[in-house]
């Protein structure tokens, strides 16, 4: 029997891609899953030898994240783990979103994390234990050409997750962060288009999408991902960060080391970005 047994996880946007993957690999560590998406789907995924229900819940709105949250509670009594994955993407120029497509990025990626985050924590207070699993990207700690929003909601991210580790860390609860590269996924294919497109950037836009659909045929599976949400959720002591996959271990540590003019260059080559 596994370690994990009797134990209960949360996993947001798990209807499909990468936070499918997540999802029904703590199925097969043994925990009882919940996975939600903003729409309604089937009651439960294939591959794993637990059933993984799925539930339907819009994680910009408090109302819907407090009945998900009651629901798990009355069938399971306990919430071990929480995957905060749900997010999106938008590809563009900076100056190509409104003020108000903005806001409704950071109401998915940033402050989504925090009211689950938030409806969960009281409960696993109360028992004394829990992980919170958030998943980012290098984009968190990268600057990002033509994602600029996107990679704005993970560096907010990374700071909240830091910061809320250390004030919840004496109820033995712990945050860890994720952060994958280029993941094999349909998240990319589902990024927002700006809403005020400028005919300015229509070659550079054009040109960023096309580096995204030339990575994606070498990119990590999501299984890459979903282990180091393994790691995070049974380690004795948790990292507070996990990059997942090669690419991305790479990019973290020249990010680190790095001169800054040398790692400028490095980026905009990748980029395929003049000099």
């Amino acid at each position: 029997m596994s370690a994990h047994s009797g134990k209960t996880a949360i996993v947001t946007g798990a209807s499909t891609g990468i936070g499918r993957a997540r999802a029904e690999a703590l199925a097969r560590a043994g925990f009882t899953v919940f996975g939600t998406s903003r729409r309604a789907t089937g009651n439960g995924l294939n591959g794993g030898p637990n059933r993984i229900s799925m539930l339907t819940c819009n994680v910009t709105d408090d109302e819907a994240v407090n009945a998900l949250v009651s629901t798990v509670l009355s069938q399971t009594g306990r919430i071990d783990v929480l995957v905060n994955n749900a997010g999106i993407g938008l590809l563009g120029g900076a100056e190509e979103s409104s003020i108000s497509q903005v806001q409704a990025l950071f109401d998915v990626n940033l402050f989504g994390v925090m009211r689950v985050t938030n409806a969960v924590l009281p409960s696993m207070r109360r028992r004394g234990q829990g992980r919170i699993i958030n998943i980012s990207s290098v984009l968190g700690i990268l600057p990002a050409p033509y994602s600029a929003h996107y990679s704005a909601t993970k560096h907010a991210l990374e700071g909240y997750s830091e910061s809320l580790d250390h004030e919840i860390r004496t109820f033995n609860i712990r945050v860890s962060l994720i952060e994958p590269a280029y993941t094999r996924s349909v998240f990319e294919q589902n990024a927002l288009e700006p809403d005020s497109l400028l005919k300015e950037y229509d070659r550079a836009r054009a040109d960023a999408r096309a580096l995204v659909r030339d990575v994606m045929t070498t990119a990590d599976p999501p299984e890459v991902v979903a282990d180091a949400v393994l790691q995070a959720t049974s380690a004795a002591h948790p990292r507070r960060r996990y990059t997942a996959g090669k690419i991305a271990r790479q990019v973290s540590v020249l990010r680190r080391f790095a001169p800054a003019e040398m790692f400028d260059k490095s980026l905009r080559k990748q980029m395929r970005l003049p000099d």
